[in-house]
This record gives C-alpha cells, sequence and structure tokens, in this order.
C-alpha cells in the first residue's frame, strides 16, 4: 500500500514536471528541446565543431517558435549546457557581454526612455495615419521617415517607438471592439504588420547608409578612421542604390497588393482612432501641452545626442530619462518601473544570444569561411565577402560577423596581401554585407528581433515564418542591387 502511494507520487511529480516544463508550450516543442539537450553532448564528443553549429541552429530554432514559447527559457538553456560541456566558458561569455555593454545599456535604457516620450510621437503618428489615407503612399512615407531618422538614430529605438505606437492602435480598436468581428479585427491585424514592418524596413534601409545608424557601422569606421561624412561618401554607391531599391520595393508591395500586403484599414478602425485623437486634443489642458512640449523637445535631443554620438546610446537614454521624468514630475518608483518592462526580457535574451556567440567564437566557426574569400581576387573576391558574410549575419548575429571580416580583412591589410584601396573596398563591401543581406531572417538584425519578441508580435499574429515572409522582397531587391552596385561600380 505505502509501496503503492509512494510510485503514485513519483509519477505525479514526474506528471507536474512534464506540465511545468516550457509551460504553455505545445508537447512536441518541450519533447524537441529535450532532444536537442541530449544530442549535444554526443556531438561535442564527435565534433565540437559540429556540436558548434547544432547549438546555433538550435538558438534560431528557438527564434523561430517564438510565439509557441518565449526563447530566453529554451535558448538558455541551450547556452547554460554549451558551457557545462566546454562549447564555450563562462570567462568568454562575459568577455562577449563586456565587448558588447554599449548594446546591452542600448537595449536597457533608450528603449525605457522611449517610453517617457511616447505620447507625443503617438499624437504624430496618429496625424500621420489619419491624413494619407491611401496605404501605398501612407507606407512608403513611413518607411522613408524611418529610414531618415535611423541614419542619426540607430534602428533600434525606432522600432521601439513604431511598436509603441502600433500597440496603441490595437489597443483603442480592441478596447472597444473586442472580438466582436473577427474578419475586421483580421484585416487591421494585417495593417498594423504591413505598416510596422515597412517601418522596420525603412529602419534599417538608413542604418546601413551613416556612420552612427548601427554599431557595426561605428565600428568599421572607426578602424578605417572615416568620420560622418566620409563614411557616408564611401558607403554610398552601394547604400543609396539600395536605399531606392527599398522604398520602390515597398511601394509596389502595397501599390499591387501582394500576397500578405493586401490588408487595409478598416472605417471601424479609422473611426475609433481619429474619435481618441479628437479627444485627446478638445480634453488637452496646460499641463497636457507642457508635457507634449517637453517630449518633443527630449526627442529633439534624443536625434541630435545620438547623430553627434556625445556619449554611448545607453548613457543617452539614462540621461533623458532623467532629465524627462524630474521636469514632469514622475518621481516615484513606480512611474519608472513600467517603462523597464518591454526592454528586460529581450535584454535577458540577448545575454543568452552572447552566450551562443562565444561558442561560435571559441569553435571558431565562421573563420573557415571567412579565409575563403581570399582565395578570391578582384571583384569576384568583393562579391564573395559580401554573400558570404551577408549569409552569416542572417544566421547569427551581424556585429560579431563585421567583427570577424574586418579583422581579417585588416590582418590582409597589415601583411601586404591587400593596398590600401582594396582595403577600403573590403570594409565597405563589410559593412553593407552585415546590413542589407541580415534582414533576410528575423534573427539576422535586432530591430526585427526585437519586434519578433515584442509584445505586440503575438497580438497582430506575427510569427517568425510571416515575418520572414513579409521582410523577404526588401531583402532580395535590397541584396541583388547590392551585389550589382559592388560588382559594377566599387
Amino acid at each position: 500500500m505505502e509501496k503503492g502511494v509512494r510510485m503514485h507520487s513519483i509519477k505525479q511529480i514526474f506528471q507536474l514536471q512534464i506540465d511545468h516544463f516550457l509551460g504553455q508550450s505545445p508537447a512536441w516543442y518541450k519533447i524537441t528541446i529535450v532532444l536537442f539537450l541530449i544530442l549535444n553532448p554526443i556531438l561535442y564528443c564527435i565534433s565540437p565543431f559540429v556540436a558548434g553549429w547544432a547549438v546555433l541552429l538550435e538558438f534560431i530554432f528557438t527564434l523561430a517558435c517564438a510565439l509557441k514559447c518565449y526563447p530566453l527559457q529554451p535558448g538558455g538553456l541551450i547556452a547554460i549546457e554549451a558551457m557545462i560541456i566546454g562549447l564555450t566558458s563562462p570567462q568568454t561569455v562575459y568577455k562577449e557581454i563586456d565587448a558588447n555593454l554599449p548594446t546591452l545599456m542600448l537595449l536597457i535604457f533608450l528603449v525605457a526612455a522611449i517610453y517617457f516620450i511616447k505620447d507625443v510621437l503617438f499624437l504624430a503618428m496618429t496625424k500621420l495615419c489619419l491624413t494619407v489615407r491611401r496605404k501605398h503612399f501612407l507606407c512608403l512615407i513611413f518607411c522613408m521617415i524611418c529610414a531618415f531618422l535611423s541614419a542619426f538614430v540607430e534602428p533600434f529605438p525606432l522600432v521601439a517607438i513604431a511598436v509603441a505606437v502600433c500597440f496603441n492602435f490595437y489597443a483603442i480598436y480592441h478596447r472597444v471592439e473586442g472580438h466582436n468581428n473577427e474578419q475586421e479585427l483580421e484585416e487591421f491585424r494585417g495593417f498594423l504588420r504591413n505598416l510596422i514592418i515597412h517601418g522596420t524596413a525603412g529602419a534599417i534601409i538608413g542604418g546601413a547608409m551613416t556612420k552612427v545608424g548601427e554599431p557595426q557601422n561605428y565600428m568599421i569606421a572607426d578602424k578605417m578612421g572615416w568620420e560622418f561624412v566620409e563614411f557616408f561618401r564611401h558607403c554610398a554607391v552601394v547604400s543609396i542604390p539600395a536605399a531606392i531599391a527599398g522604398f520602390i520595393t515597398c511601394f509596389a508591395l502595397e501599390y499591387f497588393k501582394c500576397p500578405e500586403f493586401r490588408y487595409q484599414m478598416p472605417e471601424r478602425a479609422r473611426e475609433l482612432i481619429l474619435k481618441d485623437y479628437k479627444k485627446k486634443i478638445n480634453e488637452m489642458t496646460a499641463h497636457n501641452v507642457y508635457v507634449y512640449t517637453v517630449q518633443l523637445i527630449t526627442f529633439v535631443l534624443l536625434v541630435f545626442a545620438l547623430a553627434f554620438h556625445l556619449a554611448e546610446v545607453g548613457m543617452i537614454g539614462v540621461a533623458l530619462i532623467i532629465i524627462v521624468t524630474a521636469v514632469t514630475g514622475l518621481t516615484k518608483e513606480h512611474d519608472l518601473g513600467a517603462a523597464f518592462t518591454n526592454a528586460m526580457p529581450f535584454a535577458l535574451l540577448i545575454l543568452v544570444f552572447f552566450a551562443i556567440l562565444g561558442v561560435v567564437y571559441e569553435q571558431q566557426l565562421v573563420t573557415p569561411l571567412a579565409q575563403w574569400v581570399f582565395t578570391f581576387s578582384g571583384q569576384e573576391r568583393l562579391v564573395a565577402l559580401y554573400c558570404t558574410n551577408g549569409a552569416l549575419s542572417a544566421v547569427s548575429d551581424n556585429v560579431f560577423i563585421a567583427t570577424v571580416f574586418i579583422n581579417e580583412v585588416e590582418n590582409a591589410y597589415t601583411s601586404g596581401v591587400i593596398g590600401h584601396e582594396d582595403y577600403e573596398k573590403l570594409a565597405v563591401v563589410v559593412n553593407m554585407g552585415t546590413n542589407l543581406p541580415a534582414m533576410a531572417t528575423p534573427n539576422g538584425h535586432a530591430a526585427l528581433l526585437f519586434l519578433l519578441t515584442s509584445a505586440l508580435a503575438p497580438l497582430l499574429h506575427l510569427s517568425y515564418f510571416r515575418m520572414f515572409k513579409l521582410i523577404l522582397p526588401y531583402a532580395i531587391a535590397m541584396t541583388v542591387v547590392g551585389a550589382a552596385a559592388i560588382y559594377f561600380f566599387l
């Protein structure tokens, strides 16, 4: 009897472990993660190099299934196991975190700073959406605005702003209509999906063009000794044709109502958003005007500070949080807490990502490919470098890949394998390769990854594969045009 009770308890505990492991994720997903954890030590005994690639692909799988389970937990288990079996070490992971501390501070503090200026930005975006009724023109304008701003501000905070705006649009509609009209709700979801993708693509377009647009841009420019204008001049032969291709793609997708881009804003949604906008305007008090003015000035200061890189981006975020909360009277602890709720889960995920990059670094997963590129010469070498670091950026981290390849290029220059002119050309190729083709997958670019793991994605049914399909036309058009520009004009 006692033995039977004990067996029943063990079964119950085992069942509870199964039920609680990765929460509400499907059973097939839980089994897959467990199989990964069993497989990795076996592969490590066969070949650490193969095991390293397996870990990288498994992590990408967790990103692809982000709507099944937030990637932090399954990806984190894979990363922890990688350290335990010896694919990387805690010291290497800490070095990756230390090297990428500016990026981590950006994710935490700049996104939090956006929270305190989102109201005035929401009003401006609402006015734009209500004024421009034709969707193909609205999306093109939105894309171009994001591209212009991201040339001075990194794409990530711009995407955070766009996410906040679309989230508020969805909340206004859902608060009144709920699930009363599923067909109309799905139409509105599709409209918002299209808008946020065009905005994110625009942010990536602009981010590729200037020294301050992306972290790897700044790193490459610093290594080459290029200032803002000089960096733009060197990259313009590739970045400008690619940007034009991106804008044409945006307009064409909407004008011809391509699959996944046929959605329009429902009239009911427009009415509710207009009603909310008019209510805010009509009920605006002196206090509201003051707060909006402070937020607008803060946004201008943010763009100025980032454009001239007055300090590390995360430090700018901290400064703006302090200034805007002090001036607007948000001095209670709970006034600050909500600002960090969107940033912290993604920041934790990025820490796991750094552990995966530690595996890539220690097992030298991309080094053979970097060395293979230098077996080519002339224009073929430029295109081979562009395609190789672009493909790797799409499955890994574009900043990390840029670091690997620019170091290989620098070594070739210092050892006399290439001259100064080739050195500059190859630096441009590394920059454009880690910007344009990287947008081919949601995990290839931080802005896309943030969007995928944001609270907005499940509301809009924006899965990994749907995002992949939405961004792919941009990736194909801009990558092909970039490759042609490199081959014929660089």
